[in-house]
Order: C-alpha cells, then sequence, then structure tokens
C-alpha cells in the first residue's frame, strides 16, 4: 500500500517534471521567435474578422509568439479585411486550473462580438495550453459529475458557432500528457459543431500533443515552422466562404 507521503513525493516529481518540460519548451521557443507584443485594436467597432487568440504557458501578456506569427500571415492572406485581434486574459501558468480563468474570457469575448456585431467572422485559436483553452472554450461534451469552474455556466450557445469562421490549435495537450499535469481536468474535446473548421497542428516529436516525442523544442518551433502559415490559409478560405 503507497502511503501518503509516497503519494505527495510522487506528484510532486511529476509537477516538476512537467515545469522542467515547460520551461524547456518555452527556452526553445524564444530561441526561434521573439517576444511581441500584443496588436493595436482596430478603430472599427465592427472588424471583417476578429481573431481571438490564447497564448502558451509562461509567455508574457499578448497573443505570444505563435499567434502573432498566426495574425501576421493572416493579415497578409486577407489583404482586402480588416482584422482585430484579442489576447485572451488568463495567467497561462502552471497553475493549470487557472486556464478556466481564460475559457471564460475567451467565451465572453465571444459572445460578445456575436451579440455587437453579429456580421464579424471570428477566427479562434490557441497555442500549448492556450489551445487547450480554447478547445474548452468550444467544447460541447463534459463529464457528468464535472464541477463547472465559477463563472462557467455550461458551454457557449450552439448559435455562436455560425459566427465563427474557423478554430486554428497549436500543440494542444494530448490526453496523456493533460492527465500527467492535472488529473482532474475533463478530456479536451473540440465541440461537434467547430470540428468541421478546426484545424489541430502538433509537430510528430512535440512531447506536448504528440503523446509520442521527446523533444521540447519541438514544442517552440510553431512560428517559424511553416505551421502559422498553414493555419493562416486555412483560416482565411474558411473566412472566404463562411456566411454570418
Amino acid at each position: 500500500m503507497v502511503s501518503t507521503s509516497q503519494e505527495m513525493s510522487g506528484a510532486s516529481g511529476v509537477r516538476r517534471k512537467v515545469s522542467r518540460l515547460l520551461s524547456a519548451a518555452v527556452a526553445g521557443a524564444a530561441l526561434v521567435s521573439p517576444v511581441i507584443a500584443a496588436p493595436v485594436a482596430s478603430a472599427d467597432p465592427c472588424p471583417d474578422v476578429q481573431v481571438v487568440f490564447a497564448r502558451g504557458t509562461f509567455e508574457p501578456a499578448g497573443v505570444g509568439a505563435v499567434g502573432q506569427s498566426f495574425v501576421d500571415s493572416l493579415r497578409a492572406q486577407l489583404p482586402d479585411k480588416s482584422v482585430d485581434v484579442y489576447a485572451v486574459n488568463y495567467p497561462a501558468s502552471l497553475d493549470f486550473a487557472r486556464a478556466a480563468d481564460g475559457v471564460l474570457d475567451a467565451s465572453n469575448k465571444v459572445q460578445d462580438v456575436v451579440a455587437k456585431c453579429p456580421k464579424t467572422k471570428m477566427v479562434l485559436g490557441g497555442y500549448s495550453q492556450g489551445a487547450a483553452v480554447m478547445a474548452y472554450t468550444t467544447t460541447d461534451t463534459l463529464p457528468p459529475d464535472y464541477e463547472l469552474p465559477a463563472g462557467i455556466t455550461g458551454p457557449m450557445p450552439k448559435s455562436t458557432a455560425g459566427h465563427v469562421a474557423a478554430v486554428t490549435l497549436f500543440g494542444k495537450p494530448s490526453a496523456g500528457f493533460l492527465q500527467m499535469i492535472d488529473q482532474t481536468a475533463p478530456p479536451i474535446t473540440i465541440g461537434a459543431e467547430y470540428g468541421p473548421k478546426a484545424l489541430d497542428l502538433c509537430v510528430d516529436n512535440d512531447p506536448v500533443c504528440s503523446g509520442n516525442g521527446g523533444d521540447p523544442g519541438a514544442h517552440g518551433s510553431y512560428a517559424v515552422n511553416g505551421m502559422t502559415e498553414q493555419a493562416a490559409g486555412f483560416a482565411a478560405q474558411h473566412v472566404n466562404t463562411n456566411k454570418t
């Protein structure tokens, strides 16, 4: 039988392992891409396109390097449209339960845009922990006994999905990685209404999302490996064909 002290020691070891892994991944990202401040919001209260992006663990406030690379490419591929950007407000720390703050903030922003700018097409995105935040924002399935975090009353209305043109995720935590860091967290599942217009990108040996990788540097490569351009092309195509 495992003693309480042994359980605590084991849990502490897992947390240290995750912390070292994420620190190494962020260090890798810093080597390939600069930290860029969040873009200035458009003066137009109702832009053609509204990007809502959640940064990754340890990245400073804003959309982060991956988010900025994605936004720059999306703007280049939609030259005739105004593209506003909203950086999801949440800690992006090792306190993974606080990802719920991001889900609440992202959900509120999305529904605010629907109410105030119904013709605006939205593109949702996230990197690493931010990808989990954005997937949870779109989810329509939760475990039956799951206790919703404070402020969240349930999934967004199904009608909201019609205003979202695309969802782009980078390095979303795998089921195994999620269980390693937080066994109480529900599965990271994109809602059925969003699935057909979602792109979930993962580098083969990224230890956070692939489930079989061991190269922390791979987790920091999304801003420079062409995947943000790929995702922007996907999003731009859906923006041009989506009808709100």
